[in-house]
C-alpha cells in the first residue's frame, strides 16, 4: 500500500512537473525498447482531449502521473502512467490506476482502453489485475511492441 504521506493532484499535461516526469518515462522507454521507439516521446497530438493529469506525490517529491483522455462518447484512454523507479513497490502504480479510472468515470465513458509495451511486466501485471483485457489495436500502425487493453467502466 502507498505511503501515508503520498497525496494525488490533478494539473496541467503542460506542467514542468507532468512535462519532467513524462521525459523520465520516454527515457525510460527509450532503454527498454531500443529497437522500436515506444512509444514516440509525448507530443501535442497526444494532448487532444485530455480529460485529468495526475500527479503523484510522496513528501512533496512526484514519483508519478497518469492522464486520461477521451478518445469518442463512448472510450476513455489511459495513458503517460509512470512511477519513478525509486517509488515503485508501494501501490503507487494501483492508486494512480484507480484515480484515473475515476476521472474516466466522471467523463460519463462505457470503457477504458490502454496501450502497453510487451516489456513493461508490472504494469501489464497491474492492468490484468485491475480488470483489464486484451484487445485488437485501435490504432492504425501499432506499434510490433504494442499490447492493446479495455475494462468497461462501471
Amino acid at each position: 500500500m502507498a505511503a501515508a504521506s503520498t497525496t494525488l493532484m490533478t494539473t496541467s499535461l503542460h506542467s514542468p512537473t507532468a512535462r519532467k516526469l513524462m521525459e523520465d518515462l520516454d527515457a525510460e522507454l527509450v532503454t527498454l525498447y531500443p529497437d522500436h521507439p515506444y512509444p514516440p516521446p509525448f507530443g501535442d497530438a497526444e494532448a487532444g482531449g485530455i480529460g485529468s493529469v495526475l500527479i503523484a506525490y510522496q513528501d512533496r517529491r512526484p514519483v508519478g502521473c497518469g492522464a486520461v483522455r477521451r478518445l469518442d462518447t463512448d472510450t476513455a484512454e489511459l495513458l503517460r502512467m509512470y512511477v519513478l523507479p525509486s517509488a515503485r513497490g508501494q501501490g503507487l502504480g494501483k492508486m494512480l490506476l484507480e484515480s484515473l479510472e475515476e476521472e474516466a468515470r466522471a467523463l460519463d465513458v462505457q470503457r477504458i482502453v490502454l496501450e502497453a509495451g510487451d516489456r513493461q511486466r508490472d504494469a501489464l501485471g497491474l492492468y490484468r489485475s485491475s480488470g483489464y483485457k486484451p484487445i485488437p489495436a485501435w490504432v492504425g500502425e501499432p506499434n510490433p511492441h504494442s499490447i492493446f487493453m479495455e475494462k468497461p467502466v462501471p
